[in-house]
């Protein structure tokens, strides 16, 4: 079973690219920052994961999501390559989004900009993605680059 739940924040805005064809569809990439459990000399390290998110999920990304915002995800892990200008192959690991919804309420995401963490109740929007997909047709499916 290849099931992933993350927890973290947007290091910046995400990205947000539509296939070509006759029904675009939104490619959303973006970076998570999530935590991890135990702290170093009493810093807090994280983990930078990237993630990408197809489709009406894709969607939901693009219009309510930004830099800093407290996300659950929910996906599967895909690892790939490609070959880049250079000629140098380049192995990638995203996690596919199929699930994701707010981690705080705004109001929470207002006072982090502060510095500390608040916990709140979750926001009730969610995205629900598109289930198991595979990678559309017109989407390069080794690594899901964007040249």
């Amino acid at each position: 079973m290849n099931k992933v739940i993350l927890v973290g924040r947007l290091t910046r805005d995400p990205d947000v690219r539509y296939s070509q064809g006759e029904q675009a569809m939104a490619i959303a990439r973006f970076t998570l920052a999530v935590d991890r459990r135990f702290k170093r000399d009493g810093e807090a390290t994280a983990d930078f994961i990237s993630c990408v998110a197809f489709g009406k999920t894709g969607e939901f990304i693009e219009r309510y999501v930004h830099q800093g915002t407290k996300l659950v995800v929910e996906g599967r892990i895909q690892t790939g390559s490609y070959t880049n200008k250079d000629g140098v192959k380049v192995y990638t690991t995203d996690v596919v989004v199929e699930n994701t919804e707010f981690a705080e309420s705004k109001a929470a995401a207002g006072s982090h900009e502060g510095g500390g963490y608040q916990a709140a109740r979750p926001e009730p929007i969610s995205a629900a993605g598109d289930g198991f997909m595979n990678i559309p047709d017109g989407v390069e499916d080794e690594g899901l680059p964007f040249n």
